[in-house]
């Protein structure tokens, strides 16, 4: 009886829950979602030329505090300060649909410091103004129906497949992607987690992504004594496989580390922060459709405008209180809107515990390492079936409303004229820079923009006028 009182309570957003119920549940979506929260502020380092030698240790702090932001923005938008947060089931982190831009901004300014600390200021004012953006949200409400937030959403899901894919893989960067172990360490703990889901009721059930990706490390322990850790490149370079558990990184890891406020220097340059304005009202429409889906998957309803208009607020004041720490734009994340769409956990408590300990990572440097060095293949085994869950929300919410000819014309355009050519960017190789850096690498962006159009312009179904 105990266990079935738990297990509703999971599946409330207000509840109270046991804190031993809410450790395992909280921590799965930090696992989910702690290398997508690193990677972007990597690539844009590097892109800037900072990133290791004199500037490894800014590298650290501005890691460091990627997860410390993560999880504060996180609580803001579980629990809302005044109208600032959703008070939806959404995990926050650094936004990877900024990279395509930031890039930009870096190579016209010459990166270096004087590149990333513009891409800071111009990270601040966008913030500001998505936050404005998100006050007005509701007489923008009209242009989000279900069919075109469902489009969204299922755009969301079908670009995260291939991401998830990769990670099954081992990563598409590492010298040995692909080979038998990942995909066999990737398969294991895919099997687990179907095992544990289906084959346990109650509270285990909704953990299975917490003891699958356990089951990983443990599988990568043990493949460690038993298998070669080492291989050698096409190029007779030795490199050490990519599912192998760098415990030195865990060794290295300071105990207590207090994150610094503003360790690179805002900057405020047109050339920079004209391009970030046009991706945050790009971040806007995509959180719109991240909370649509976890409402929709989670539990069970569209969002009311107040949870719109919150979360899109968090998201934009989240970003500005980023960028102050030198951060990249901090955003609801996808792979955590799958996560909850798979397992029906939405309890706010169970959440605010994962949050928690993105804090306590960015405090305490250890508890990060310990989580950084998952091997790709271990997340991958639990992301392709968490990415794949964002796809049916996208599905749900897309059928809530009839399918009329007018309804299916707006998703089967946006899919193919819009997601396709955003998916495929060589198709917009000749277009001017500033449409290939919105329109493409995700679509996303071009899915959602087509069907917004066409929501618009074509003419309502005259039963719905009546």
């Amino acid at each position: 009886m105990q266990e079935k009182i738990s297990m509703d309570a999971a599946h409330d957003f207000e509840a109270k829950m046991p804190l031993s119920r809410k450790i395992p549940l909280g921590l799965q979506h930090v696992f989910a979602m702690f290398v997508g929260n690193l990677t972007p502020l990597l690539i844009i380092m590097g892109a800037c030329g900072i990133a290791g030698g004199e500037f490894a240790d800014l590298q650290v702090s501005v890691l460091q505090n990627a997860m410390f932001v993560a999880g504060v923005v996180t609580l803001v938008q579980l629990f809302s300060i005044g109208p600032i947060g959703g008070k939806v089931p959404i995990i926050m982190g650094t936004s990877s649909g900024f990279i395509g831009v930031f890039n930009s901004v870096a190579a016209t300014m010459g990166g270096g410091v004087i590149a990333y600390g513009a891409i800071m200021g111009a990270s601040i004012l966008g913030g500001l103004f998505e936050t404005v953006l998100g006050f007005f949200l509701k007489p923008l409400r009209k242009f989000f129906p279900a069919v075109v937030t469902g489009t969204v959403v299922l755009s969301i899901g079908l670009s995260l497949i291939s991401v998830g894919i990769n990670s099954f893989g081992g990563g598409n960067s590492a010298k040995d992607f692909g080979s038998m172990e990942n995909l066999l360490l990737a398969l294991f703990v895919l099997v687990v987690i179907l095992v544990v889901k289906h084959g346990c009721k109650g509270f285990l059930g909704s953990s299975a992504i917490f003891v699958g990706i356990i089951a990983g490390y443990i599988a990568a322990i043990i493949m460690g004594f038993v298998l070669p850790t080492t291989a050698v490149d096409a190029d007779g370079v030795e490199f050490t496989k990519a599912w192998v558990l760098n415990w030195d990184k865990v060794a290295q890891a300071s105990w207590f580390a207090i994150p610094k406020l503003m360790p690179v220097k805002p900057v405020f340059d047109l050339r920079a922060i004209l391009p970030v304005l046009v991706m945050f009202i790009v971040t806007a429409v995509e959180t719109v459709g991240d909370i649509s889906g976890v409402m929709e998957g989670g539990m069970g309803r569209e969002a009311t405008d107040k949870e719109l208009s919150g979360g899109v607020a968090c998201d934009g004041l989240g970003s500005s209180f980023a960028a102050l720490f030198g951060v990249l734009p901090n955003t609801s994340f996808s792979q955590n809107v799958g996560l909850v769409t798979m397992t029906k956990v939405v309890n706010r408590g169970a959440l605010s515990v994962g949050a928690i300990f993105l804090i306590l990572c960015g405090l305490i440097p250890k508890l990060g390492a310990i989580v950084s060095i998952m091997p790709q293949s271990v997340l991958g085994g639990a992301a392709v079936m968490m990415f794949s869950s964002i796809v049916i929300s996208g599905i749900q919410l897309i059928t809530k409303e009839e399918m009329t000819p007018r309804n299916l014309t707006i998703v089967s355009v946006a899919l193919g004229v819009g997601y396709g050519m955003g998916a495929n960017m060589t198709i917009l190789a000749q277009a001017p820079q500033a449409v290939q850096l919105i329109f493409g690498g995700s679509g996303i962006v071009p899915a959602a923009f087509v069907a917004i159009l066409l929501n618009i312009v074509l003419p309502k179904d005259k039963k719905n006028e009546a």
